[in-house]
């Protein structure tokens, strides 16, 4: 193994005032750890009540996303890890990271719902949120790009921006930046 530079790893940390970073295999009791240990250090920096619970729903909504497309892929924990990153912006906003591998169609597809969210202003993305809301659910329809994401849009402070990077063979991965 090659040695880590963890003094440099937290340099970088510091500097992109990451207040949590997390990458690899994610189970719904991790998700419940990690989220616990988001909220006791959003508490410990006096965020708004109201801040903190948009940027721990958005948290559980990316990282439980994740996990689902994992499992229904059936990818091993290497191919069905995550990377989950929150940090604070300049201004003084809540960035929450989440990015996984994926289908590279799913990807695209994904990519352009993102876009889609990104071109609606708040009352756009409150009807189709209460459309979607009132549409029922099948047993067998998948949930992906549904009434979570448009949940994390409404929550967001600015558009959500989504990223993919073709890795070959057919996947790719797959980011997802919210501002709160």
């Amino acid at each position: 193994m090659q040695a880590i530079d963890l003094l440099s790893i937290r340099e970088q940390f510091n500097q992109n005032q990451i207040l949590l970073c997390f990458n690899g295999p994610i189970s719904r009791s991790l998700i419940e750890e990690i989220g616990n240990a988001l909220k006791n250090y959003l508490q410990a920096e006096n965020a708004l009540p109201a801040a903190a619970m948009d940027v721990f729903g958005v948290y559980i909504e990316l990282t439980q996303n994740i996990r689902h497309y994992a499992r229904r892929m059936g990818y091993s924990d290497r191919d069905g890890s995550a990377t989950v990153v929150v940090a604070r912006s300049d201004e003084g906003h809540y960035m929450v990271l989440a990015g996984n591998q994926v289908e590279f169609a799913d990807g695209q597809a994904l990519c352009r719902r993102i876009e889609q969210l990104a071109g609606m202003d708040k009352a756009a993305l409150k009807v189709a949120y209460k459309t979607q809301l009132r549409r029922p659910r099948t047993d067998d329809s998948s949930s992906g790009a549904g009434l979570g994401l448009l949940d994390v849009a409404r929550k967001s402070y600015r558009p959500m921006a989504a990223k993919l990077v073709d890795t070959g063979g057919g996947r790719g991965f797959f980011s997802l930046l919210a501002v709160i």
